[in-house]
Formats: C-alpha cells, structure tokens, sequence
C-alpha cells in the first residue's frame, strides 16, 4: 500500500504502467494518449518510457480504435483501447457487441478477445447530454462483456490491472468527477477479483447498493442516517456484470431491506435489473419492496450545479430510506 495519497488518474496511470512493464504483450490505443498524455492524463509519461508501438495516437474513429483493439487481441496481444467518452462508444457498438463479446463463443473457446475498453463519464461536471451519459446497462446486457466501474482511487488501479489480465473482453468505466480525487493504491502485486463487491459499511437496518461514483454518496448517506440512529450496511459492487449476488442477497438476508443506487436513469436501466432480482430472490426476507434510487430521465444540463441536482446525493438516499422505514410521508 503506498503511504501518500495519490489521485484516480494517477492510480489509472500506474495500473497502466505496471501491466506495460509486466507483459510485453500490453500496449495503448487511443485518441490523443500518446503525445499529448491523453485528455485527462491518464497516459501522462507513457510514451516516453515505452514509445511509439506501445502507446499509439489513433484516428478520431471510434470503429476504427475498438475493430484494431479486437484484431490485436485475437492475434495474442492485450490491447487497452480509450474511448474518451462513453457516449461516443455506440459508434462503435458493431465492434464491441458484434464482434469482440462472441469470438470466444463463435470459436467454441478456441478464440480468446484479452481487450480492455476504456471509457468514461463526464457526470457533474458540467459536460452536457452528449458527455454524460451512463450505458453500463446497454453493454452488461451483452453476453460476453464484463463491465467495471470503480468507485475509489485504489479499486481504478487494482481493478484496471485485473481487466487487463483477463482473458474476455471487459469494458472499464471512469467518473471524470474522481479524477482529482486522492486516495492510497496498492502495490503491483494488489489485483482485485472481478466480480466481487465489497462491504465497504456494516450495517443491520438496510443495504444500501451501488457502484462507481455512487460510492461516496452511499456513504454520506450512511453517515447521515447512523446520527439519527438508522445503520446502513453499504456495497459497492465495483463489477456490474458479473455482479456479486452472493454478497447482496447476504447481506439483505440480515438487513430486510435494501436501496439500489444508480447514476444511470431510472427507465429502463441497470437500477432495475438489481432491484428485480434482489426482489425475487430475497423475497422471503424483505421487510419493505426495493427502492431504486438514480437520476431521472432526462438529459444532462450542461451546468454542473444543476448535474448535481440531477444525480442521487447522500441526502437523497437517506431520504429514500426514511420513506422506507415509515419515518417521512
């Protein structure tokens, strides 16, 4: 564990440099990452101490960075491609869901596809309807894919170095939000299991469910229910799919409640899966029905005050959990 803090982007920038130094087979594909250090300095360095062929500037075509991605994978390397944004993914969607997520299935598992996807989500800060949009739930529908979605400075390294380490096609999602955000890593051998949660607050009243950014508003609500007596048990499933069900439904089993948290809109998205199946598996030790808590549905604003209001806070939980518990009309 390193004794100074260090901030997500750093974590991002030392996964990526550790892996590259591990597995000569490692290398970068990306707008902008090589000579300018990438948009927001997540391969910052890069370039220079491991050139050209390993950390490569790409054409402004998302098809054209994913379709090299899954071509280099399926011939032995393990590339990690960047999408700036994930609302610019879905000009690549033949690429991700066509192609990379069933090459292991058309080959009969002769075929593997070792290709991070890396992404991001430009959420309360400001950055409009076209930056910041949350499609885990699109691409978790997808047989094939793993997404992952850390939510703290240490699970962007050690989850960034297990995507790349394995062997499927996994899309890696960041919250532009965290960049700035510090925290301790973990050292090169510190490598996170994908899918599995953590309980990151034992709690015997509720359980609170959720991932990435959502993390820290879990925990502000946690904090803001335990001072009027209520412990919330919080879990951050840092993988969406697969997703640690053995964890949730555990915990439920003690708590006989539970509250889905979601950046994504509420219609139709990833909020809806959890909760359905925390209901019906959980049935018998649920003391109230699942809430969903998570933004409405309708467009970002492009003023991050107003983002703010858009996305669940830590009041918004807790408010959500005293409607539970009877405590507010």
């Amino acid at each position: 564990m390193s004794t100074q803090p260090v901030k997500y982007w750093q974590a991002v920038n030392s996964a990526l440099r550790e892996e590259m130094m591990r597995d000569p087979k490692v290398f970068l594909m990306g707008e902008d990452i090589a000579n300018a250090g990438g948009t927001f300095g997540c391969t910052r360095g890069l370039l220079d101490e491991f050139g050209h062929e390993r950390v490569r500037d790409t054409p402004i075509s998302e098809q054209v960075i994913v379709g090299a991605g899954v071509g280099a994978a399926l011939v032995g390397m393990r590339p990690v491609v960047e999408i700036l944004l994930m609302d610019f993914l879905g000009i690549a969607s033949d690429m991700v869901v066509n192609q990379a997520a069933k090459f292991h299935y058309f080959s009969g598992g002769k075929s593997s596809v070792p290709l991070v996807i890396k992404t991001a989500v430009g959420s309360e800060v400001g950055m409009g309807a076209q930056h910041s949009q949350c499609f885990e739930g699109w691409y978790a529908y997808i047989p094939g894919l793993k997404v992952c979605w850390p939510g703290t400075v240490s699970d962007a390294k050690s989850l960034l170095k297990a995507a790349i380490r394995d062997d499927n096609p996994v899309l890696f999602i960041e919250s532009l939000s965290m960049l700035q955000a510090r925290g301790l890593v973990g050292d090169s051998d510190d490598v996170a299991e994908i899918g599995r949660a953590e309980v990151i607050r034992s709690g015997g009243d509720v359980t609170l469910v959720g991932y990435g950014a959502m993390h820290s508003k879990m925990i502000d609500a946690a904090e803001l229910l335990f001072d009027e007596g209520i412990s919330a048990e919080v879990i951050d499933l840092k993988t969406i799919i697969p997703w640690d069900r053995e964890t949730v439904f555990n915990s439920v089993s003690r708590t006989n409640r539970c509250v889905v948290v979601t950046e994504a809109a509420r219609d139709y998205g990833p909020s809806g899966e959890l909760a359905s199946e925390v209901g019906e598996q959980c049935f018998d030790d649920l003391d109230a029905p699942v809430v969903r808590v998570t933004s409405p549905s309708i467009n970002a604003p492009h003023f991050a005050q107003y983002d703010t209001w858009r996305l669940p806070q830590g009041d918004t939980i807790a408010q959500a959990v005293r409607r539970m518990l009877g405590q507010v009309a």
